[in-house]
């Protein structure tokens, strides 16, 4: 007897479930959906206190994050309709753009540096409205982060490459060109400012490698590789070798200084226990837990909802990653299977380091959490590379044998998404007649054409 078969009860009601053929597809919506409304109701409750103290409205950084909640889910609508040519004819264009706009990011930060007497609080160097600030790029009142866009970008362009190349990278000549020297100069110019988005446009490289089935000793290479660069970025900020003492030597650490923001995330999950203190209720986010907003609101999380409401998270995110590699396993095109390796490991691998610098397990980082931290570029863009993944679940070949088999009103896929492509060798089922019939002409064939060109 198959497994499936012995199965009784709610596991073979979960088995029943996943076995249908759009479950990717619903099952990506409900864990976006969730983490979404969730990571407002948080940003809210870390931020409100602290924006009343000031005069302003206790609902003002939520409505703004709001805000960018709607153009991120504007941009889901528009992925989650493009077909898949319109990525594969966009990526160079969109890795030379962010590779440029990290470069004038990279240009400013260094003429602030420069240009800032020691001590001093640094005044961005302009030129005209453009000027950077941190991580971010300002022209005039917009503002966008070049680090954030260049993960999406980087995970597209390196799916392209590696399916141009098919069977050829198993050559190192073949794998090297242009791939290595491209994404090795992002990661460094990234890095000069952004430690932390660097180690995810990696963990992101990585994984889409891993996907296409890249030997061993490549990643040997990279991981040496990594090793020297990470540890010639973290030489050049004092900043970043406080934070790695501080995680190899916490006892010895001191905790008003490069430390109090690490035990301060500490004492936060401490208080929460359980169940936590009530949400709304905590008080480390009144102004004593830096960036509690951000970088730092899983301690908030932890200290209000306690350890039920972050094994729940948790357990949101772990639907996230089974759902991107399932639809990566799943999908026939290697350009899918590898772009949805690639936003599966971006997203769940910043979960991890983001919770893992919280927590104590990994140094901090500086990264948010995907979803749930404040901050608009970061928000936009995980939406946009939800909605791809979205349109690849819809791909899968049970999928969209099922949505041509019942497909949707012709309003519903104008309003929401067109039919996905049949998948090679459905098409020809498709133009069979019901009873029985022969394909009509050539029609498989040419279904099948379409299929390719798409």
């Amino acid at each position: 007897m198959p497994a499936a078969g012995r199965l009784s009860g709610p596991l073979a009601a979960l088995r029943g479930l996943l076995d249908r053929p759009l479950a990717s597809y619903y099952l990506l919506l409900a864990s976006v959906g969730l983490l979404l409304i969730f990571g407002l109701v948080m940003v809210f409750s870390a931020t409100s206190v602290e924006n009343f103290a000031v005069g302003q409205s206790a609902y003002a950084s939520v409505a703004k994050q709001a805000g960018w909640a709607v153009v991120g889910l504007f941009g889901f609508w528009i992925c989650q309709r493009l077909p898949m040519r319109t990525y594969r004819a966009i990526c160079r264009i969109a890795i030379i753009g962010c590779i440029v706009l990290v470069v004038v990011l990279d240009t400013l930060a260094f003429l602030t540096a420069l240009n800032t007497p020691p001590n001093a609080a640094p005044v961005p160097f302009r030129i005209g409205p453009l000027y950077a600030r941190e991580l971010w790029l300002y022209v005039g009142p917009l503002s966008l982060q070049p680090a954030e866009l260049a993960k999406l970008a980087l995970a597209l362009w390196v799916a392209d490459v590696l399916t141009r190349k098919g069977t050829k990278i198993t050559s190192w000549r073949e794998l090297f060109l242009p791939l290595f020297p491209v994404a090795l100069s992002l990661f460094a110019l990234v890095g000069y400012n952004d430690f932390g988005s660097m180690t995810i446009l990696f963990v992101l490289f990585l994984g889409v490698l891993w996907a296409a089935g890249v030997r061993k000793r490549v990643f040997a290479a990279l991981f040496a590789l990594a090793a020297l660069g990470m540890t010639a970025l973290i030489s050049l900020q004092p900043y970043r070798q406080e934070r790695l003492t501080v995680f190899l030597d916490p006892a010895r650490a001191d905790r008003n200084g490069p430390a109090y923001q690490f035990f301060q995330g500490l004492y936060a999950i401490a208080n929460g226990g359980w169940f936590g203190v009530g949400l709304g209720n905590g008080h480390l986010k009144w102004g004593r837990l830096p960036e509690a907003h951000n970088d730092f609101i899983f301690a908030v999380i932890a200290e209000e909802l306690g350890v039920v409401g972050c094994v729940v998270l948790l357990a949101v995110f772990s639907v996230l990653a089974y759902t991107g590699l399932r639809i990566a396993s799943r999908v026939e095109h290697p350009f899918r299977r590898l772009v949805a390796a690639g936003i599966t490991c971006w997203l769940v691998g910043q979960a991890m380091i983001n919770i893992g610098g919280v927590t104590g397990v990994m140094p901090i980082t500086g990264v948010p959490l995907p979803f749930i931290s404040d901050g608009g570029t970061a928000l936009v863009v995980a939406l946009a590379a939800a909605g791809i993944l979205t349109s690849f679940a819809r791909a899968e070949p049970d999928a969209a044998r099922a949505l041509h088999a019942r497909p949707p009103r012709q309003w519903v896929q104008l309003v929401w998404a067109p039919l996905p492509p049949l998948p090679s060798g459905g098409a020809g089922r498709r133009a069979t007649a019901p009873g029985g019939a022969g394909p009509r002409g050539d029609g498989g064939g040419r279904a099948k054409d379409r299929v390719r060109n798409r």
